[in-house]
């Protein structure tokens, strides 16, 4: 009779629970192993899925947008790389949870696998919920921009402040040239308008190139066409970019330019933007006039911005008695305010109105390095006549007034913009925009001929609004200057009676910044 030999399973206890389980290199139940381990760790439970409802896709990131029906493989292709953590474990089964098609929701059941212990391999099934979001891609958005706009003006400038747009804002909100307009976008280098009619945005290119020199240039999106009514449906846009030289800005023209101009010096300064650029020549107050066509021809850039000028202190002025109307030409001696050690003898055309003892902006050439072409040549040429001038005194300035806290009875209203989409700006992008208007309103102090052009309206809330105090102004004249020094006789002070009352029912919104 042949034996037969039986086997019997060894049997052991679990090492932490004590149930009888058969042996594994953990000495583990499962329940005690999942209990310890979660392999499931740093897999999100919790999705979200971007649904465009215009044309049914969903968003892949990062900007593709692709066709999935519900509960498809390529859904769930894409429901699968919103998960991160997975190439860390083994996926064994992957399939959606019914769920109602209107509840917005789309759930995963997935199976992973991963080896836990030495030779120990734990098997986890889960459930991960996506939450369909609604929006708009790219194309639908400019299918509907289609309904709400079709001629949009841009208006750029390539310079690193904001102060044009803010004159330019005051002048569009003075002759009401926005009127039209169904929005306006704030932009990074400008604004945008966006009209309803064609003739409306050309009507507001006509107002711009009636008071800043500009080139424009102009495209068209075709829309929408009917081949048995023979029409189309066009979208416009006009691109208005603005001369990057502003006010007080120091330029050297091209030589041909200069000559142009009753051959004044090529390095002069600009003294008032409108719709042509005035140039002074501040070593013969020669002024020439410069059209927006001429500039775009021999275009040059400025050598010296607003924010580069530095203050000196008026040690002596000589007049010189040549005047124009406006500026009278004179000799001053001067040195920088924080360091009286270096004095200077520069010719200036603030003749007129600087005295021994004031203070005035000025660049300071002594050690400027510039990177142009038509700053060398001229630095050649003028050599033989003399060198360049150490310092150009550009404008008068009243660092005693501005010292003292003081409020401002006037303000200044506002377009209603929206801000860039997708940009927040920086703490330092907010400094640097109110340093800008600050310049700017401190301009329209100083500058009556600039004032004018503008409407200003009272303020009622005028004690609640004090005029900042810039540090980096002060910061180096400290020692020098005390603070019961009076503040200057000229300071200039707007009247009341060039204020208007603020009007109601525009579409326009108070600034705060004042």
């Amino acid at each position: 009779m042949e034996h037969i030999p039986t086997y019997t399973e060894q049997r052991i206890l679990c090492a932490s629970c004590g149930t009888t389980i058969a042996p594994n290199p953990a000495n583990l139940c499962v329940n005690c192993i999942r209990n310890e381990v979660d392999i499931t760790e740093g897999i999100p439970k919790q999705g979200t899925l971007h649904f465009c409802k215009g044309c049914e896709r969903y968003l892949q990131p990062p900007n593709i947008w692709v066709n999935c029906a519900l509960e498809s493989r390529e859904l769930l292709a894409l429901c699968l790389k919103k998960l991160k953590g997975l190439s860390k474990v083994r996926l064994i089964d992957a399939g959606f949870v019914w769920t109602e098609p209107h509840s917005r929701r789309i759930k995963v059941k997935l199976t992973i696998q991963k080896e836990v212990f030495a030779s120990t391999i734990l098997q986890q099934v889960f459930v991960v919920e996506f939450i369909v979001s609604g929006q708009q891609c790219e194309e639908c958005t400019r299918v509907a921009a289609q309904l709400t706009w079709k001629a949009a003006v841009q208006v750029r400038q390539k310079v690193p402040h904001k102060r044009t747009f803010l004159w330019l804002e005051q002048l569009i909100l003075k002759h009401n040239a926005h009127k039209d307009t169904t929005n306006i976008k704030e932009a990074r280098d400008g604004i945008d308008f966006y009209y309803a009619n064609r003739s409306h945005a050309i009507r507001m290119v006509e107002f711009l190139q009636a008071i800043t020199p500009l080139r424009l240039k102009t495209s068209e999106q075709l829309i929408s066409t009917d081949i048995h009514a023979g029409t189309a449906n066009y979208k416009f846009t006009y691109s208005v970019e603005l001369v990057p030289i502003c006010k007080d800005d120091l330029v050297c023209l091209p030589m041909k330019v200069a000559r142009s101009l009753s051959n004044i010096s090529p390095l002069a300064l600009c003294t008032r933007v409108g719709n042509s650029l005035q140039l002074l020549d501040f070593n013969s107050l020669r002024v020439g006039e410069l059209r927006g066509a001429v500039f775009w021809e021999s275009p040059f850039t400025s050598l010296c911005d607003a924010k580069e000028l530095v203050e000196f202190y008026v040690i002596d002025i000589q007049p010189e008695g040549v005047h124009n109307g406006k500026y009278m030409l004179a000799t001053a001696e001067v040195a920088l305010s924080n360091d009286l050690n270096t004095t200077w003898l520069v010719r200036t055309h603030l003749g007129h109105i600087l005295r021994p003892g004031d203070h005035v902006m000025g660049y300071n050439l002594v050690n400027a390095n510039f990177n142009n072409t038509e700053y060398d040549i001229f630095s050649q040429a003028a050599q033989s006549r003399g060198g360049l001038p150490d310092v150009v005194l550009v404008r008068k300035a009243y660092p005693n007034a501005r010292r003292k806290r003081r409020t401002r009875n006037w303000k200044l209203q506002q377009l209603a913009k929206e801000e860039e989409e997708g940009v927040v700006k920086a703490k330092s992008e907010k400094a640097k925009a109110e340093l800008d208007y600050e310049m700017f309103l401190r301009d329209l102090e100083e500058d009556p001929e600039l004032r004018s052009m503008v409407n200003l309206y009272k303020d009622a809330a005028q004690s609640n609004k004090v005029v900042p105090i810039i540090e980096s102004e002060n910061q180096d004249d400290d020692e020098m200057m005390d603070e019961d020094d009076e503040p200057e006789e000229d300071f200039p002070e707007i009247n009341m009676d060039e204020l208007l009352e603020e009007m109601e029912g525009m579409n326009i919104q108070d600034d705060e910044m004042a």
